[in-house]
Parts: structure tokens; sequence; C-alpha cells
């Protein structure tokens, strides 16, 4: 007997959760033992789970605005959000998205 296509999505969703070693989709994780990334999402891209890895590991991000934050900073969170606006745009489908949304 053929299994339900619902089945089937939702057997592949909890293979990519399990294998990126995120709890749900759409919530980012840091990967401290990753070689090169910094975090892992599992994404919905097109009703299909897609694990996304972003983010340089180790790089002195910007982070979240912060009050009395130096110009310097604030200069290379506009710069990272101008380089990567078009990317950014695609949605959580891409990295760039989630690298905003994260670590920008």
């Amino acid at each position: 007997m053929a299994e339900s296509h619902a089945s089937a999505r939702s057997r592949a969703v909890k293979n990519a959760l399990k294998r990126a070693g995120v709890s749900k989709m759409n919530s980012p994780k840091g990967t401290p033992s990753h070689g090169s990334k910094s975090h892992v999402v599992v994404a919905n891209c097109n009703g299909k789970p897609k694990v996304i890895r972003f983010g340089e590991k180790g790089a002195s991000t910007a982070g979240k605005p912060k009050s009395g934050e130096s110009e310097r900073m604030k200069k290379k969170r506009a710069s990272f959000k101008a380089r990567h606006a078009k990317n950014i745009k695609k949605g959580p489908c891409s990295a760039a998205y989630w690298a905003n949304k994260v670590k920008w």
C-alpha cells in the first residue's frame, strides 16, 4: 500500500530537523561544532524542508542595535544590509535572510 503524501512530507520534515539538530521549523540554532558556519535553521521552502547553514564562524558581527553603539558598528551593519539586500529579499529560503535576522 502506498504511503500518503502527508505522512511522507511529515517524515521528511522530522528527518531534516533531526539531521540539523533543531527542535522546530524556522528556529535558528548556533552550531559550535560546525567547521565554518555559526548557525543552522530548517526552513519551509516551497513546501519542502531545507537545511540552511549561515553565518561566518568567529566573525565579529554587529549583533542587535544597542544604545550608545559606535559609528563603526552602525556602518558595519548598514554595509552588510546593503551588500546583501537582494538576497535578503528572497525570504526565509536564503542564508542572507537568516544572517540578517539572527546576526545583524
